[in-house]
């Protein structure tokens, strides 16, 4: 079955953050690729993260190509060849570990923003001084590297402006590969400041996606993103937020319980969500609680 077609009759689940269920397994992620350092010198690695995510009830597992990119690779020493090789490794590695569960598995191959790439957090400011062509140019050589492999959907996700995602959606257009479009957000605004109906505008016309919606935002965010979606677009909406704790950059941990996060999926599904899972700080048991506190029958 499609995923298109699943998002029509019900709720699917995705997984948690890669990060965190990584570094719960004890891997140091300090680096400027951050898990995709992993294709190079663990894989088998990333394919227990993804088991693991869909051990714990997940049905769609997001790659480790995030921060994964030509220029970064490059800086390592690592050719254009090579570097389409461990794009491609990276659905692999998820379509892997799918094989090993019972049951509908999906695999969505993650499109990072171009700021995630640069490893200085711009990929939550945006306006990167970058060219809509530049910004074609950036993502068009990773697309295809990653569509060679056979992903079920793009997970073009942490998006934090319209004109990076109006980029990627030229990329992606024609392809007949589907995509969701994901937004980093603060309150009713994109991280880049404009207003989230304008932003999710950006999708329309356009056949390849099949959900719209926000990542990587707080739990509290999310409710009034999938209402603006859902007024937008009319399609399916996905929702992935942080666990609801803090980062504190000074002390350079995090605070807060999460507890924001496992209250609130009944009200993203009573409001329209239908792709429902976690992004930073939210590991496979997150999952697992996030799975039993879905209404029944969703």
């Amino acid at each position: 079955m499609e995923l298109a077609e699943a998002l029509a009759s019900r709720v699917v689940v995705l997984d948690g953050g890669l990060s965190t269920a990584l570094e719960q397994a004890g891997h140091d992620l300090s680096d400027p690729l951050w898990s995709a350092r992993l294709l190079l010198s663990d894989p088998e690695a990333l394919r227990a993260a993804h088991l693991a995510f869909y051990r714990a009830g997940a049905e769609v597992a997001i790659t480790a190509s995030y921060q994964a990119s030509f220029e970064g690779f490059a800086r390592r020493g690592i050719g254009h060849d090579d570097t389409v090789r461990l794009l491609r490794s990276s659905v692999e590695l998820a379509r892997s570990a799918a094989s090993e569960v019972d049951g509908q598995r999906w695999v969505a191959a993650s499109v990072g923003p171009y700021g995630a790439v640069l490893a200085d957090g711009s990929e939550y400011r945006g306006r990167y001084g970058l060219s809509h062509r530049e910004l074609v140019a950036f993502h068009g050589p990773r697309v295809e590297a990653l569509c060679s492999a056979g992903p079920d959907v793009l997970a073009v996700e942490t998006i934090p402006d319209s004109d990076e995602a109006s980029a990627v959606v030229d990329v992606v257009r024609g392809s007949g590969v589907p995509m969701w479009l994901s937004y980093s957000v603060r309150g009713d605004r994109t991280c880049a400041g404009q207003p989230l109906e304008e932003a999710f505008a950006v999708v329309s016309g356009v056949d390849e996606v099949v959900a719209v919606g926000v990542n990587c935002c707080a739990p509290q965010d999310v409710a009034g993103a999938v209402a603006a979606a859902r007024r937008v677009t009319g399609l399916p909406v996905v929702v992935y937020p942080n666990s609801g704790e803090t980062w504190d950059a000074g002390a350079r941990g995090w605070t807060g319980d999460g507890g924001g996060f496992a209250a609130l999926p009944g009200e993203w599904v009573g409001g329209g969500a239908r792709l429902v899972g976690g992004c930073c700080r939210t590991g496979p048991d997150a999952i697992g609680e996030l799975v039993k506190g879905l209404p029944a029958g969703a």
